[in-house]
């Protein structure tokens, strides 16, 4: 597997950055794992993206599937001019109704719900959903290649159950939405930090990557208030990161 950053800051893309988005390349096979603002630019980089084999939405916030309605049109374009023949499957949460029904597109993009606990597979490699705190219903991704596993925390409230989802994962993708010191009063379905970084500890992670950035926050202070929680291999998030399990 290998799993390569295409966006990583949030709630609004860095200058030539995008909010989440990241490349799973399983077995030959092409895997979009949320699809934000500045992400299709980017995976523009590597290939053309109605190459892609499927995308896989965590949730159905803007910052995670804006892009998706640009992928409609490329996907559909080529589709049209005989370089692809079959639709594109994404496979995302049926609620908010209002945002789902708007994922499948003519007969280039079909849309396919996931449920808590579900799998499907590709390339070699299983990807299981797991519910996560969070506003709307939002799914992280267990995604298994023989020994190797990869868990994508996408959206989650520190309340989320990453215990029972895996142990010891190889890379763990957490999001550190907030420096501790900036997180709000009231519980608003994200991680800051040094939460994400006790997460990581606690599951036995043994590598962090830690995501969903604010754009205006430094580097070193990110990776001060990590280290202050885990000891493991970690780095932060940044668009081109890549790691091969």
């Amino acid at each position: 597997m290998k799993w390569t950053v295409l966006g990583c800051q949030s709630p609004y893309p860095a200058p030539g950055g995008g909010t989440p988005g990241y490349l799973l390349e399983t077995g030959g096979e092409k895997i979009l794992v949320d699809c934000g603002s500045g992400v299709l630019s980017r995976l523009g980089r590597y290939f053309p993206p109605h190459q892609l084999d499927a995308v896989l939405l965590s949730h159905l916030h803007a910052d995670h599937i804006v892009d998706l309605f640009v992928l409609q049109y490329a996907v559909w374009t080529a589709i049209r001019l005989g370089k692809r023949k079959s639709p594109l499957t994404v496979y995302a949460p049926s609620q908010p109704a209002g945002w789902a029904d708007k994922i499948a597109y003519r007969r280039a993009v079909t849309h396919q719900p996931i449920r808590e606990g579900e799998s499907v597979a590709f390339g070699g490699c299983t990807v299981t959903f797991h519910r996560t705190e969070h506003a709307i219903p939002c799914y992280a991704m267990e995604i298994r290649a023989g020994e190797r596993v990869i868990l994508y925390g996408a959206d989650a409230g520190p309340s989320t159950g990453w215990e029972s989802m895996c142990r010891n994962p190889d890379l763990f993708v957490c999001e550190g939405s907030y420096l501790h010191r900036d997180t709000p009063e009231r519980p608003v379905g994200h991680h800051s930090v040094f939460q994400a970084a006790e997460a990581a500890r606690r599951i036995g992670a043994k590598r962090l990557l830690i995501t969903h950035l604010y754009p205006e926050y430094d580097f070193p202070s990110l990776l001060q208030e990590a280290e202050s929680a885990y000891n493991g291999e970690l780095s932060l998030a940044e668009p081109g990161w890549t790691l091969s399990l």
